[in-house]
């Protein structure tokens, strides 16, 4: 069955109303494999209504539903006959809506809490009537609407679950889409399974069957130029676009000169390898080099770096004629970081945020709607070699965002060989198939006083960062071994001129970021 019909059938929409966890809940569903769209929550009723969704999940949030201007929505949407769950502020917001009783509560509850099931007949089906939840709230619902029965209570919260079993209406005061509910996910396989009548078929093979569709229609007679790195990002979005339109695609590899040590001859040839599509390889080290030339403010670096990007494009454009789409691999993680209506901007990526109207080209975005660790998983449907499939990723400024202060030959050439050394060990200890990223940052702007044969030295500090993470959105820092950061330390110090410290960074995302910069 192709995507567009297993969307027609299997819709399930998230209404976000400014959660901290919105995007862990789109996650949740796909992994049961039912396709979701994430819209906000003053999405109009009659676009909701137009999708045809076969359930629909409101989302936690910052705000307290009795406050003035609190979100909220069209009460007539629960009259539609589309079974709905919502979570924390979700889950308020219908218990007011409907005529139950919110108030603030009387004790707050945060992180890990004792549940207890009153009610299995949905939700809790098959379940222990004793479990742990992750709790996040301050107000709770204290009298259930109209038809509706109390599923679930903690000591605090005399209604921690409701649901109108006739109607299929649910909320739940917890949070399942976080691992700290450990069996949140059977929450979400009863709600779509059982409730919405879903059958689970959003796969892989239907996301790329129908990405290749959708490819070959935007480009029709047209031709396409593909931004490639060596990532799983761009190299799916090539393989995608290959198969969709064959010749009409050429892959423009840029060595901007911040990658890493001999990953230009490495990237060139593992795509040639392994696709039979049109490459055209670009070295515009000197010229981006010379850009970044006393930059170090990290955004200007990005923008400046994004921008030179599109200028290359637009030169080889030109060269190679009758251009007319170009296909990036965006994913929603860049999108979000980047800046939304309902997030804040972090930092600025550069293959977000569209293209000059001068260049007349239309994108091509297929993973854009889609997270690191489905990509992966869409890489291997596809048949790429574990090689690029599970490539770590690597930002498009490359070596530039890595390095605190000016980006110099100098600084480059130290820091490649810092981040080959940390590389080649965590490889050698098995680590890097665990690891979401791994890499070394160069603090240009951070020297230290040494002692090196006898000698004192004043020179730069490695810092040393690897860290755990489904995607993108969140991150922890990964506990390696401390001979394995013993031999890192060693061999940089040893082998890398210029270096006399190594640190190692500690810090999760939120409240850090993965990248330094």
């Amino acid at each position: 069955m192709s995507e567009t019909k297993g969307r027609k059938k299997e819709l399930v929409i998230v209404l976000d109303f400014g959660a901290q966890y919105g995007q862990l809940i789109a996650r949740r569903v796909r992994e049961c494999n039912v396709y979701c769209e994430i819209l906000p929550f003053n999405t109009p009723l009659n676009k909701i209504l137009a999708l045809h969704p076969k359930g629909i999940i409101f989302s936690g949030g910052p705000s307290s539903v009795y406050e003035k201007n609190a979100p909220t929505l069209d009460p007539a949407l629960f009259k539609a006959g589309i079974p709905i769950l919502g979570i924390c502020y979700g889950h308020q917001l219908m218990g007011k809506l409907l005529g139950g009783k919110v108030v603030p509560a009387h004790k707050r509850e945060f992180g890990k809490t004792e549940l207890t099931v009153l009610n299995d007949k949905a939700l809790f089906t098959g379940l222990n009537p004793q479990l742990i939840c992750w709790m996040s709230h301050g107000d709770q619902v204290t009298e259930v609407p109209k038809g509706f029965v109390v599923l679930a209570r903690t000591r605090t919260s005399p209604v921690a679950a409701m649901g109108h079993l006739k109607r299929k209406l649910f909320g739940v005061q917890f949070h399942p889409e976080v691992v700290h509910t450990p069996w949140g996910m059977e929450i979400f396989r009863d709600f779509l399974l059982n409730q919405c009548g879903c059958q689970g078929l959003w796969t892989m093979a239907s996301v790329a069957e129908q990405a290749v569709a959708d490819i070959r229609q935007q480009v029709g007679k047209g031709r396409v130029i593909c931004a490639l790195s060596g990532g799983v990002d761009s190299c799916c979005v090539a393989a995608l676009v290959h198969k969709a339109v064959g010749d009409k695609l050429t892959c423009i590899f840029v060595d901007h000169g911040f990658l890493r040590k001999n990953e230009a001859k490495q990237v060139v040839r593992t795509f040639r390898n392994n696709f039979h599509a049109n490459l055209v390889f670009r070295d515009a080290s000197k010229r981006f080099l010379k850009l970044l030339a006393g930059v170090s403010d990290p955004e200007q670096k990005r923008i400046g770096i994004g921008k030179e990007f599109i200028a290359v494009f637009e030169e080889e454009a030109k060269a190679i004629g009758r251009v007319t789409h170009l296909a990036q691999g965006t994913l929603y993680p860049d999108v979000i970081e980047s800046g939304t209506s309902t997030a804040a901007g972090i930092k600025s990526h550069h293959n977000v945020g569209g293209l000059p109207e001068r260049m007349k080209l239309k994108l091509i975005e297929p993973l854009r709607a889609l997270f690191k660790d489905e990509v992966r998983h869409l890489a291997e449907e596809i048949g790429l070699p574990a090689e690029i499939s599970w490539r770590q990723p690597f930002p498009g400024p490359g070596l530039a965002i890595r390095i605190m202060g000016d980006v110099t030959k100098e600084r480059l050439d130290i820091l490649r060989e810092a981040d080959a050394v940390a590389l080649d060990e965590i490889r050698q200890a098995g680590l890097y198939r665990h690891l979401f990223q791994s890499f070394a940052v160069l603090a240009a702007n951070l020297r230290s006083v040494g002692v090196m044969g006898d000698q004192r030295t004043y020179a730069y500090t490695v810092i040393i960062r690897a860290v755990t993470a489904e995607d993108a959105m969140t991150a922890d820092w990964a506990k390696l071994p401390y001979e394995v950061l013993e031999r890192i330390s060693t061999r940089i110090i040893n082998e890398v001129k210029g270096v006399n410290r190594v640190a190692y960074d500690i810090s999760s995302k939120p409240p850090a970021t993965i990248e330094w910069e």
